[in-house]
């Protein structure tokens, strides 16, 4: 088994990628007019989907995580050398600071936002090894 993509149902696609790349630096890997996107993060991609995908998909529901007023209980983790300067441009972008920028006990750099369409994200320095 290996480990192929993240999905996230949102409700503009293209919104939320455009916000991935400015908050983050991400690319686009590939956009579709179905309601689909990948953006482009290595091995394992990133992927957005429209709320009606996602309805097809998941017939009998889903929690919509742009109509929570909580974050869902998953995170997505995005890696940096700079996490207080990725946490400052995550704001400046749109996102809502849910934890400021702190040094774990493991010396691991941690902060987390929550994006426009809902998506917690989790910014964090290397693991030390």
């Amino acid at each position: 088994m290996k480990f192929g993509y993240t999905i996230i149902y949102v409700p503009d696609v293209l919104a939320s990628v455009e916000f991935f790349e400015k908050a983050f630096g991400l690319k686009r890997r590939f956009v579709h007019e179905s309601g689909y996107a990948e953006m482009d993060t290595g091995a394992t991609a990133l992927a957005f989907a429209t709320h009606d995908l996602g309805a097809s998909n998941l017939p009998n529901g889903y929690i919509k995580a742009s109509h929570s007023a909580e974050p869902l209980g998953m995170e997505i983790a995005l890696v940096t050398e700079n996490v207080a300067e990725a946490h400052a441009k995550a704001l400046a972008a749109g996102a809502v600071s849910i934890k400021e920028p702190l040094m774990k006990p493991w010396r691991q750099t941690v902060s987390y936002v929550r994006c426009p369409d809902g998506t917690l994200v989790e910014i964090c320095s290397p693991m030390a090894t």
